[in-house]
């Protein structure tokens, strides 16, 4: 039986390829993310509507940029995430059909609300 040359290399270099093309793999399916920013400061999310195209990945970049913690958080997209004051995270939605997702700050519940349209 013959060997594709790939198996023939030592066993240390295949699991460093092999490493080397699923992060190549991950990068890409991360590049085909609809990125979006949302910035959080004062209560208030900036902007409070979001949109993004139906049936792709969405990237929410989160920034608080406010001097207390803020927690995004939505029922129907299944996600929260509580972040201190100017710190960074990212919120990644599969992909949606058409319609209207609500999000919170449930730190700031009167005030700190929004929404994502996926068209």
């Amino acid at each position: 039986m013959v060997r594709p040359s790939f198996l023939r290399l030592h066993p240390g270099l295949r699991a460093v390829l092999g490493a080397a093309l699923l992060a190549a793999a991950g990068a890409a399916s991360a590049a085909d993310a609809h990125t979006v920013t949302l910035i959080a400061k004062d209560g208030r999310f900036e902007p409070a509507t979001l949109e993004a195209p139906a049936g792709t990945r969405i990237r929410i970049e989160i920034e608080n940029a406010g001097d207390t913690p803020i927690e995004f958080e939505s029922t129907p997209l299944r996600k929260e995430k509580v972040l201190a004051p100017g710190a960074r995270s990212v919120v990644v939605i599969q992909p949606l059909d058409p319609g209207r997702y609500p999000f919170f700050d449930e730190f700031h519940p009167d005030t700190g609300r929004g929404e994502l349209i996926v068209r």
